[in-house]
């Protein structure tokens, strides 16, 4: 198992490209299942994640290859196994995407239910609700999720929960819906921008959808789909982390390949703390350090709302506001396990409930941390950054899930981060 050694002080600058979104991409590939024909899909991160469902794809009889220039081109080739397996779906939540193209193309879907993860349980009560509501009989056996239709019909529904939309959710119902007979709506349908991608994608091959980034779905059903090629947005998240390490340690820092409108809410809250990202256009902007930064009271909340994804990130730099900041998670109520690590580092936060209060301190000091989750593997990055003397960071194969070659864009700023294989830690986790 791997770790990150990580020297702090060292300013960054230089030119910074980001990698195609992970979270657009797994959806898209999922979808090709939909297809009888080939699929090209560009820009895909070299991802843990996404070789995990290329697996899945496999095993689903779909051929899903990368090539040597990158792309990933995916053709069915048998549809007698429709059955996503444990072993694999464990390792990765995002792929119980292919539920909704297996219920749809196949009529027949066993999918192994995910469970739930150290940012908290996440169910897929709504998928179940929309597939039910198309005309899908579901069952639960033995840790699967078993699914029937005769045939889907199009439908009117509302798919709100208790947080909010569902990102996920919303993916495996429009997949279904666009082969259903008929009609669907989807009301408090997620407008994120992956989601907005994904429907483009099923535009392309040949799905009626109107309303795409809106909470109103509207798609008429159509016999067949066609393969199409398709370019995935950039991943906002990683933008969003290196700007956030622009303003922490960036002597100047560009980043290119992004797209700034998909992160209005960030850059809006980051000025408020005195963060300036100069947009030389709408896919580059230029980053600089914030000697002194200002507290700020954050709320996350679905798109176009501050994304739970870039909490950990930004609770680093409050960490060392001139202030008192507040961090409420309205996503995932318990997605604060870094706020023990940063506090080991020296950060002064407090967790009530689904609130954070932070209270900045002068500085960070290098210390012996975990990576819990995807996004605060980020976080530790971020603080070892900025921090005094040396941060070991443990687990960090769930920052490989998210980011591709993170620390070799970071070296490549003028980072100091090691990658070493920690063969004693390995022998335990196990």
């Amino acid at each position: 198992m791997d770790k990150f050694i990580v020297k702090g002080g060292n300013l960054l600058q230089g030119t910074v490209n980001i990698s195609g979104s992970k979270n657009a991409a797994l959806p898209i590939i999922a979808s090709t299942i939909l297809s009888d024909e080939k699929c090209v899909i560009k820009g895909v991160p070299l991802l843990r994640d996404v070789e995990t469902l290329m697996q899945i794809l496999g095993g689903l009889g779909v051929k899903a290859e990368r090539q040597p220039n990158g792309d990933i081109e995916t053709q069915v080739i048998s549809e007698k196994n429709s059955v996503a397996g444990y072993d694999l779906v464990k390792t990765m939540r995002a792929s119980v995407c292919v539920l909704g193209p297996l219920i749809a193309k196949r009529k027949y879907a066993k999918v192994s239910l995910p469970g739930g993860c150290v940012i908290g349980v996440r169910p897929i009560d709504l998928h179940e609700k929309g597939l039910r509501l198309l005309g899908a009989d579901i069952d639960y056996q033995h840790g699967y999720l078993i699914a029937r239709t005769k045939g889907l019909k199009g439908c009117n529904m509302y798919l709100g929960g208790t947080f909010g939309s569902t990102v996920t959710g919303t993916a495996n119902v429009l997949m279904a819906a666009v082969l259903a007979k008929g009609k669907t709506v989807i009301e408090n349908a997620a407008c994120e921008p992956e989601v907005q991608d994904l429907t483009l994608f099923l535009s392309k091959m040949g799905a009626k959808i109107k309303g795409i980034g809106t909470h109103h779905l509207e798609i008429e059903g159509v016999k067949r789909l066609k393969g199409a090629t398709h370019t995935v947005i950039p991943d906002r998240i990683e933008t969003g982390t290196f700007i956030a390490a622009g303003a922490l340690v960036g002597k100047n820092i560009t980043i290119k390949n992004c797209r700034l409108d998909h992160l209005s809410a960030v850059i809006d809250n980051y000025a408020q703390m005195g963060v300036n990202v100069e947009r030389i256009s709408n896919t580059e902007c230029r980053v600089r350090r914030v000697k002194t930064l200002r507290p700020l009271d954050i709320t996350t909340l679905p798109y176009p709302g501050f994304p739970t994804d870039m909490q950990a990130q930004t609770m680093v730099m409050l960490t060392l506001a001139d202030g008192i900041s507040v961090v409420t998670e309205r996503i995932y109520p318990d997605r604060f396990m870094h706020v023990a690590e940063l506090n080991r580092m020296g950060a002064g936060i407090r967790k009530e409930g689904s609130y954070a209060v932070i209270q900045g301190r002068s500085h960070l000091s290098g210390a012996p941390v975990m990576a819990s989750d995807l996004r605060a593997s980020a976080a530790m990055v971020l603080a070892g950054l900025v921090a005094t003397g040396t941060t070991e960071i443990q687990r960090v194969y769930h920052i490989d899930r998210g980011y591709e070659k993170i620390e070799a864009k970071l070296n490549a700023l003028g980072a100091d981060i090691q990658r070493v294989s920690d063969k004693v830690q390995s022998i335990t986790d196990e």
